[in-house]
């Protein structure tokens, strides 16, 4: 290999980056090799399929040889120092599992330990320059901001000898081009090549050919096509070919994966006696083209479903849970790759997976880990039918959930940029009353007014907007700690004032003969954790807040929680609700530091990972049920009741209790998060007869 200039045909890009250390900068990029003595003698570069220019699996050439670094303990901290080793101002992810494919050689490194800051990674901790017990198969890769080190140049750049490569695939229509409804399902595959798209022969070709590029492209599954219509048409078309020989397992995730050859540029004879390869794939439900599919789809029995994805940003995207003994639960990420990952996005009516996550990147469970070392071939039709482990208490924690990001059909709907804007100019307001359950991908299909909108003005006041992020909070309430603290405690009204200021007491304490008497209150304590991506903040400012003198503090949003008393029908008997008076870290997970604190009039939120605690013997954190009468009730509380502040999943903001009140004592039992139980299980505690003595089975 010598230098050259970088040599590169295509968005993807099959370059394998390869950079010679003491030409980079540090975190203060500088072009003085000096700076840089610590790399001199090493050279880094990006590698594997299929990638963008700046992503790949590491590899480093010491004393002349290449090799791989392990992901054991690797962590976002190793990749900033390894992007910036390749030219890049920092890393944005990091990839585990070799998923661009396992290298060969020497694994260099394992056990990286990186600040972040080190202007080498020789700077950083490990076990020790060839010092491993790791595989291939741990082979751990980088994904760097596509944005170059001032003073870098492209003389730093070497090029590896390069071979062709499947980086794009698509289906095109054999006719009506650009007229067919998104998704497009069925048609000629091409792939795209230097010189631009080509067909693939169709000798040979199989249905574990067709579930692979149905699976890349979004789609679960596969079907039969009409053959002799494809053939006829053949004859009638021109076509360029650039791909034979196709052979796949069916389990790959990607056609690269598979066995395959490309026409060389002499190659005069291309696909003698064939044609070009036609798939025909099968949206899930939610990509259905067509409502002659929705209807067929939905005429089959179906079952409740057994695995399930939470708090994605996008469909096809979150932690994966799965349904055991009724109650959903987590899964370890150990030994979670692409096979089990693209089961699951299957499983779900989607391709074949993106991304087999790992360390709860997409935010950590509560409860139950029912799953450890999930080991699929990918032709299993359920996660469940995959050899794995049971989990045991010591083997697992939340913060090793595994999550996917699934490949999704291209339907034209994606949101590109968020743009605020002045309305003043806005002279028809289309649509109003829209009303989404969020599972939608386009605000046509949501519930709305139709064409007679209900907006009579069109000033900035009456106009929505958006502001889009790939992150966001997710609030659970711990259920078990309000079973363990809940009681009643008949307080005296001249205790109350500043509840009754504040609309804590029920509507009836207005004509009670203030100060005597007492009120009824049903005690708990609240302990609220965010396991989401990003912090949970108030939606107003302090500049906003409410000052309330009775109590001394700021209202940082006026209903932060409901509680409610109602009946097994739903019917409300009592209410209650708490201002959100103080959002803090009251306390973190080990490795998380506070970040929120109300003192002093502090900045208010939660962070990730931790919690903010209401004690049952402050103020307003009852339910005041002196009007309620003896029977068998479900206690309900709602946190962010009103959607004022966006969070990744509002499926898990309610908790519910059963509760048997008998005038002068409560029993809450069964507490649990409104999604944590199966439908049938929820139906079973819907039917709760009550209690008929005090004993809780």
């Amino acid at each position: 290999m010598r230098p050259v200039s970088v040599w590169q045909w295509s968005p993807w890009g099959l370059l394998l980056c390869l950079l010679c250390s003491s030409c980079l900068g540090s975190p203060s990029p500088s072009t003085d090799p000096e700076k840089r003595a610590g790399s001199q003698g090493l050279r880094f570069r990006l590698a594997g399929f299929p990638r963008k220019p700046y992503e790949g699996r590491v590899e480093i050439q010491r004393a002349g040889e290449w090799g791989t670094i392990c992901d054991d303990d690797f962590t976002l901290q190793a990749a900033h120092v390894l992007c910036r080793e390749l030219g890049f101002t920092e890393a944005t992810g990091w990839t585990h599992s070799a998923k661009y494919g396992p290298g060969t050689g020497r694994i260099w490194l394992d056990n990286l330990s990186c600040s972040g800051t080190e202007q080498s990674v020789t700077e950083c901790a490990s076990r020790g320059w060839g010092n491993s017990d790791c595989t291939h198969d741990e082979d751990a890769g980088v994904i760097c901001k596509d944005q170059r080190l001032p003073g870098f140049s492209d003389s730093n750049v070497i090029e590896v000898e390069h071979h062709l490569q499947v980086e794009e695939v698509r289906i095109r229509p054999a006719v009506g081009w650009g007229r067919r409804p998104l998704p497009v399902t069925e048609g000629l595959v091409e792939v795209r090549l230097p010189d631009g798209w080509s067909q693939v022969c169709d000798k040979g070709w199989s249905a574990h050919n067709s579930h692979v590029v149905c699976g890349m492209l979004g789609f679960p599954s596969e079907k039969r096509v009409n053959a002799a219509f494809y053939r006829l048409l053949a004859q009638r078309q021109q076509h360029s070919f650039g791909l034979h020989g196709v052979a796949c397992m069916g389990t790959e995730a990607h056609l690269s994966l598979c066995s395959l050859e490309f026409y060389r540029a002499n190659d005069t004879a291309r696909c003698p006696g064939g044609g070009p390869a036609v798939v025909s794939c099968v949206p899930g439900p939610l990509y259905a083209a067509s409502s002659g599919q929705k209807k067929q789809q939905q005429s089959k029995p179906q079952g409740e479903a057994r695995v399930r994805l939470k708090s994605g940003a996008h469909p096809g995207e979150g932690r994966v849970e799965v349904l055991k003994a009724s109650t959903w639960g987590t899964v370890c990420d150990r030994k979670w790759d692409l096979h089990a990952a693209s089961v699951v996005c299957r499983e779900l009516g989607f391709g074949s997976a993106r991304e087999a996550l790992s360390g709860a990147r997409m935010g950590q469970g509560m409860g139950a880990i029912h799953l450890s070392e999930v080991r699929c071939s990918g032709q299993e039709l359920s996660l469940w039918k995959c050899p794995h482990k049971n989990i045991t208490a010591e083997d697992c924690s939340h913060s090793q959930d595994a999550g996917v990001r699934c490949n999704l059909p291209y339907t034209g709907a994606e949101t590109r940029e968020t743009w605020y804007w002045d309305s003043g100019n806005i002279t028809e307001v289309v649509m109003s009353g829209v009303r989404c359950t969020g599972t939608e991908l386009s605000l046509d299909q949501c519930a709305h007014h139709g064409t007679h909108t209900t907006c009579k003005r069109t000033g900035t006041r009456f106009t929505a907007g958006v502001i889009c992020s790939e992150t966001a909070s997710d609030l659970l309430l711990h259920s078990a700690l309000v079973q363990e603290t809940a009681y009643i405690e008949d307080r005296p009204l001249h205790m109350l004032y500043c509840a009754a200021e504040e609309n804590c007491l029920a509507s009836s304490a207005r004509s009670a003969n203030w100060p005597y008497g007492h009120r009824r209150l049903l005690r708990f304590s609240s302990q609220i954790h965010n396991l989401g991506r990003a912090d949970f903040r108030p939606k107003a400012g302090r500049h906003s807040w409410v000052w309330h003198e009775c109590h001394g503090h700021y209202h940082s949003m006026d209903i932060f929680t409901h509680y409610d008393i109602l009946t097994p029908n739903g019917t409300k008997v009592a209410e209650g609700h708490k201002a959100s008076f103080c959002l803090e870290d009251t306390e973190c997970q080990e490795d998380v530091s506070k970040r929120y604190e109300c003192a002093n009039f502090g900045e208010q939120g939660i962070t990730v990972g931790c919690w903010d605690l209401y004690r049952h013997d402050i103020d307003c954190q009852w339910i005041d049920i002196t009007d309620v009468k003896p029977g068998n009730y479900i206690l309900q509380i709602v946190i962010n009741p009103n959607f004022e502040v966006a969070e990744s999943d509002f499926t898990n903001n309610a908790m519910k209790c059963n509760c048997k009140y008998d005038g002068h004592r409560i029993w809450v039992h069964n507490c649990h998060i409104g999604d944590a139980f199966s439908e049938e299980a929820n139906r079973r505690f819907e039917r709760y007869p009550g209690q008929t003595s005090n004993q809780i089975i």
